[in-house]
């Protein structure tokens, strides 16, 4: 019976074990791919490019559709009091967005979250 016992002990003590992450995926770090979707409506909501005005004005295109599919790398990470999270993005191929925009910034969680950004499995 007291071996029994130990065996139940042993065998829901892995099963707890194996329940608690060891590291949180979720946070993006410096050096993370990610790459640019296709937005669910005409603009992007969370990944803060220039409006379409400001666009033409610098002598590009007036719509999004030239980062669609874009490679980018996690440049910087903020991490606000309230407890959002902004990412500073750049090209992978160190190009400019829409020909004059190094970097832009993003709200990490509600964007991959309304899928305009994913994640890279390399």
């Amino acid at each position: 019976m007291r071996k029994l016992c130990y065996l139940l002990f042993f065998a829901f003590g892995l099963s707890f074990a194996n329940n608690q992450p060891l590291e949180n995926q979720n946070e993006p770090k410096v050096g993370d791919v990610l790459i640019i979707n296709q937005p669910s409506g005409s603009k992007y909501n969370y990944i803060f490019f220039p409006k379409l005005n400001f666009i033409v004005k610098k002598g590009g295109l007036s719509n999004y559709k030239s980062v669609h599919g874009n490679h980018v790398i996690v440049k910087e990470v903020e991490t606000k009091p309230n407890g959002k999270t902004y990412v500073h993005l750049e090209k992978k191929d160190n190009t400019d967005f829409f020909g004059f925009l190094k970097t832009v910034k993003a709200n990490y969680e509600k964007s991959l979250h309304a899928g305009e950004i994913s994640i890279v499995n390399e």
